[in-house]
């Protein structure tokens, strides 16, 4: 259809026009939470109240989250030394790399090199390339349900087709390896798990990993282990890398320091290869990540320059001051929800900053799903919770409790009037 438009009094063709894929792609937590904003209470209105955002997993507002200054000063400390104002090679400044590469090596029996290591801006880009290195005409991927809907997106995106597995919350919200062996084909070429669970807060045992890694083997297929909140653990199973397994299945590990120093504005992430056997290189993932690289952003050189200070820097006490943030606000959040009839959450969190509480519609009067449920909880009581649909799970919602305690308190205090504003009447 050709689109016409009025250019000085007479009828001109106009000849381009918007992707509409990029309209008709997965739904994402951004614009769900963009969604919810535009429907709080006007604040003219009755409601002088601050808005609880218990949407979204960035805690950096908080003082009792904010960043070691340890982390600040390496960046500081690289933009005065003028060396990192250039371009970078492709794939990242190699110290960077490096140090990444140790870090990661701590938890796992095959040490990483730099060559191991490619930088990303962020996660988010990380994902955006793997996926992207993987769409080849006819091939799919197998990704969580519930999930992190950008992989998705990206999939739809590229044309690479996506089937979902499931995931348990009577087991701990474990893949069901059951489904993922008859969801696999000749055209699969790898699975996606998050550990810890975004948006599940669920983390992995030792023994489940290695069930995924056996049976990833089997099918002749590898493992995206999404690893962006890396030792954000505080439950009873401790963080296991799925590195840890690459001898049994190849894996690329996507992480960044968004969530674990508390940064997500620095947007510095990474793309790693667990490969000792050299899979990747044999089958060609390694010619065709290099040259993606080649033709994209890079993360911004500075950030990159600080990573090696940064990392070496960092005390413990700044990791074991935030996961004790985290467990005590997890604890309180697991007890609240007990209190409302409405919400129930199956399993305590034992990671990352957020977890699935399932609604008990049938309790409630004049809402029918998850959607409408946090809409009317954004206009009447200005607290963003984002609905399950986003994350791929129908009539839940994805609660993060990555705030200071008092306002997570608030913010139940006003679920509760909520659910008792609209209980069905006996």
């Amino acid at each position: 259809m050709e689109m016409e438009g009025v250019e000085n009094g007479w009828q001109k063709k106009w000849q381009f026009r918007g992707n509409e894929e990029l309209n008709t792609a997965s739904i994402s937590v951004r614009g769900a939470l963009t969604m919810l904003m535009k429907n709080l209470r006007n604040p003219a209105g009755d409601d002088q109240r601050p808005t609880i955002m218990l949407g979204r997993g960035d805690p950096t507002e908080f003082r009792s989250f904010w960043t070691t200054p340890a982390a600040v000063d390496a960046v500081a400390d690289a933009l005065h030394s003028f060396q990192f104002n250039s371009y970078c090679p492709t794939g990242g400044v190699i110290p960077a790399r490096r140090a990444i590469a140790e870090y990661l090596s701590r938890d796992q029996p095959n040490k990483l090199s730099a060559n191991d290591v490619y930088l990303t801006a962020g996660c988010t880009q990380a994902i955006e390339i793997i996926v992207s290195v993987l769409a080849r005409p006819g091939a799919n991927i197998l990704l969580p349900r519930p999930g992190y809907p950008q992989y998705e997106a990206r999939a739809a995106f590229d044309h690479l087709e996506v089937r979902h597995f499931d995931l348990l919350p009577e087991k701990g919200w474990e893949v069901d390896l059951d489904s993922v062996e008859s969801l696999a084909d000749h055209n699969t070429a790898a699975m996606v798990i998050i550990n810890p669970s975004n948006p599940c807060g669920n983390v992995f045992t030792s023994q489940h990993l290695k069930k995924i890694a056996e049976t990833a083997n089997k099918l002749g297929i590898f493992v995206i282990s999404d690893e962006v909140y890396g030792h954000l653990a505080f439950g009873s199973n401790p963080f296991v890398p799925m590195g840890k397994f690459s001898s049994i299945v190849p894996v690329i590990t996507l992480g960044s320091v968004s969530k674990t120093w508390i940064v997500p504005g620095w947007k510095l992430g990474w793309i790693v290869k667990n490969d000792p056997n050299g899979i990747f290189e044999k089958t060609g993932i390694v010619e065709t990540l290099n040259n993606y690289l080649d033709i994209t952003t890079d993360p911004a050189t500075f950030i990159q320059g600080a990573i090696p200070q940064m990392f070496e820097r960092t005390k413990d006490v700044f990791f074991s001051n935030i996961i004790g943030l985290l467990r005590e606000a997890a604890d309180l959040l697991y007890e609240m929800v007990k209190e409302i009839p409405c919400l129930t959450c199956p399993n305590k969190p034992q990671g990352s900053m957020v977890v699935l509480v399932k609604l008990n519609l049938s309790s409630l009067e004049d809402i029918d799903d998850d959607i409408q449920f946090c809409l009317k909880l954004a206009k009447e009581e200005s607290v963003i919770v984002l609905p399950g649909v986003t994350v791929g799970l129908k009539d839940w919602v994805r609660i993060t409790f990555a705030v200071e305690l008092s306002v997570l308190e608030d913010g139940f205090k006003r679920i509760k009037a909520f659910h008792q504003r609209h209980a069905k009447k006996l």
